[in-house]
Parts: structure tokens; sequence; C-alpha cells
């Protein structure tokens, strides 16, 4: 069988929300909601203060508000969010190169053959918490196990500040009393299905027969089954695991006006750009959101050759994607509009002298990069993505919604 596997899963507590906790005192111990500052945006991180209202990511703006009115919205800043993932990558770097990340605040750690110069995988998951409170002053929650599965689950159940340690002869004893809600990538409508077919615990979805797992998962029941048992041999993967890269907004309202449109995705790819070369990726496929006043969802996708990372290039085609569109939508009134980018590669693999890539593209984004990384996402916009109608401010970044505290 080889020897045991030492995996540690990395998730950052309520991450966007404890860095402007962090860094604004004067948000510590407020129910706080990063996201959109319109009723119409969406939560991207919530603190857990503001959890114990039923708030979670993803949740309407709107629908959290009514949850819990006295809630201070913050607009995201992802370049503040980048810089302190950079510093938490780096600790985990410090312990082993076997570093998976999943997203800016999570990743998997193989510290198998970490243990003679850093200790026992307990004592290695406690060096790292410690690390990351020294430097950033926020808090981590690991999991220690023998498998990726087992060690994510792990991490989810003493948060915030926890360690959660699964040896291999406990994994059943802690997984079986677990609801089907807690396996990752089930997904919410998939687990309700799963209770309501009676199959209400990981222990009993373990047990399970293939004639009740079949109408379930159909191919995938033996694979379910295993995972409810914490069964998991994929490897940490070293390599960047993100498949795509995106930016996406809500607007206050439906918006018509093409040109309002293009200065709205240009800003968003820029957004996406500024992502991947924090990351050091190139992308290969660009890629637009489109969703109608009526919530009709649309995209659009095209290769580009060769890979970039490049700000103008990405909003090119993305532009080119969307006039393609309002040509077949002419009066189409937009509700939420989107840039992604995906098959991503190293940014190493790209050649910085290829005289498609232009040097001063390269040292603009690098200099907006820099302003922004110290100063905040709102710092410096580019011409391009100003809004074209006259008379028009920004949205001041921290804005209380409903009663609202300050």
């Amino acid at each position: 069988m080889g020897e045991a596997r030492a995996i540690l899963h990395v998730d950052m507590d309520a991450f966007y929300a404890s860095v402007e906790q962090h860094d604004d005192p004067s948000l510590a111990g407020l129910p706080l909601i990063v996201g959109g500052t319109s009723g119409r945006g969406v939560v991207a991180a919530a603190s857990y203060e503001v959890r114990r209202y039923g708030v979670r990511s993803a949740m309407p703006i709107s629908r959290a508000l009514q949850l819990c009115p006295d809630a201070v919205c913050v607009r995201p800043r992802m370049a503040r969010y980048a810089e302190v993932s950079r510093q938490v990558f780096s600790v985990f770097h410090e312990f082993t190169p076997l570093v998976q990340g999943l997203s800016l605040d999570e990743a998997f750690l193989d510290v198998t053959h970490s243990q003679a110069l850093k200790g026992d995988p307990v004592s290695i998951a406690r060096q790292i918490k410690a690390r990351i409170r020294e430097l950033t002053g926020l808090t981590a929650s690991v999991g220690v196990a023998s498998n990726k599965l087992v060690a994510k689950i792990a991490s989810d159940l003493d948060k915030p500040d926890g360690l959660t340690i699964v040896p291999i002869d406990r994994i059943h004893a802690v997984l079986d009393p677990l609801p089907v809600s807690r396996l990752p990538g089930l997904g919410r409508k998939k687990g309700e299905q799963v209770a309501a077919a009676g199959l209400r615990t990981l222990g009993e979805l373990r047990r399970a027969d293939d004639a009740r797992l079949w109408p379930l998962f159909g191919r995938d029941s033996p694979r379910m089954r295993d995972r409810a048992g914490g069964i998991d041999e994929r490897p940490v993967q070293a390599d960047w695991d993100e498949k795509s890269v995106s930016a996406e907004e809500t607007f206050r309202d439906d918006i018509g006006d093409p040109a309002r449109l293009r200065a709205e995705l240009v800003r968003l790819a820029d957004k996406a750009s500024a992502r991947l070369r924090s990351k050091q990726l190139t992308t290969a496929c660009v890629s637009i959101k489109v969703r109608q006043h009526d919530f009709a969802t649309h995209t659009r996708q095209r290769r580009l050759l060769p890979a970039s990372h490049d700000s103008r290039v990405i909003a090119r085609v993305a532009e080119e994607l969307l006039a393609a569109w309002l040509q077949q939508h002419p009066r189409a009134r937009i509700r939420l509009l989107g840039v992604g980018v995906s098959e991503l590669a190293a940014a190493s693999q790209l050649d910085l002298f290829d005289a498609r890539q232009p040097a001063e593209a390269t040292r603009l984004d690098a200099a907006l990069d820099a302003i922004r990384s110290r100063f905040g996402n709102s710092a410096l916009s580019r011409a391009s993505s100003l809004n074209p109608e006259p008379g028009d401010t920004p949205a001041p970044r921290r804005r209380p919604l409903g009663t609202g505290r300050h």
C-alpha cells in the first residue's frame, strides 16, 4: 500500500469579509457583507456575524438585507484579496512544494514528505495557522487527513480558526453521522434529492445498495458510495488547478445603451485580466456572459491565439463578442454582464518578447496592477472603461444598506 499520505486542506475563514474587518477595525464585530452595494447585487462573502441570520455567499443582496437589515455592505477589493492570498500561499510553500490552490483562500497541501524537517502533520497545521495569523492577522481552519476529500470535509467542521484531525481508522466514525450536504461537490439540489430519498447521512449513503443509489446517481453510484466512505485517491497537484477566471456584475438598473455596456465590459475584462496576472496565468479562450432583464442568459466565446493576459487584448475580444450578440438582440436590456477566461496556462509559457505582445501594454498592465494593489481596485481606471454618460460618479466603496450600522 505504501506510505500513508498526510494531506491538509487549509481554508481561510470568511476571507474577503475578514480582510475588510482587519483593514478597517470599525467593521470588526459588525454583520458584514462583501458584494454589490445595491439591492440587485449578490453576496460575495459574509462575515460570521451576518451568517447567524442565514446570509450566505451567492445570495441576492436584497434577500440578505431582508434577513439582516442592519448588515453593512462593502464593495469587493480583489487586488487587496489577491495581495493577502499571495502572503498566505507563501506560507504554504514554506512547508511543501505540493500546494494545489483551489481559490484565493483555500488549498490542499501534501506534507507527507515534509515531516522529517517540519514535524508531524498536526504540528505542521498548527505552524501554518500561526504563520498566517502572524503575517496577515487572519485566521484559517485546517483539516488533516489521509486524502483530499476527508481533509476538505474536516476543515469545515470547526470553523472559524479550527483544526480537525481525522486519522484513517476514524474516517467512518467522523463521516458517518454527517448530513449528506457535507459531501463536497454534491450540490444543494442533489443533496435535497438524496435526503428526500431517505439517505440523510453520509453513513446511510455509504451503506446504500445499488437499487437505492442508481435512481439518484446512475453510473456514478459506486463513486458516490466511495466518496461517502471517505475514499479518495486523487493526488495533490502542484500545478494550478483552476480552470477559469471570471468577473461579472449585476447592475442596479437594466442597461440598454451599447456604449455604456461596452464601458462596463472593458472594466470587467480588465478585472479578469488583473486576476490572471496576479496568479501568473495566461488564457487562450475569452467568453462573455449576458443576462437579460427577463433572466434569459447567453454566453459566447472565442479562442485567443497567442495566449495572453493583456487587458487590452482580452477586452478587444470580449467587445467583439458583445457587438455580435447585440446585433442579434438590438433592443436588449441587460441585467448582468460578465467576462470569463479559460484554457489557462502558466505565464512562464508566454513569450514576453513576442512581437504580438506589445511591451508597452505589458508595462501599462503592470503599472495599473501595482497601483491597485496598493490603493485598491477603484484607485485607477482605464479611459475606455469610463461611463460615457456625463455627470456619472462612482458610488462609494462602503455603503450601509437597510437601517444600517456604521
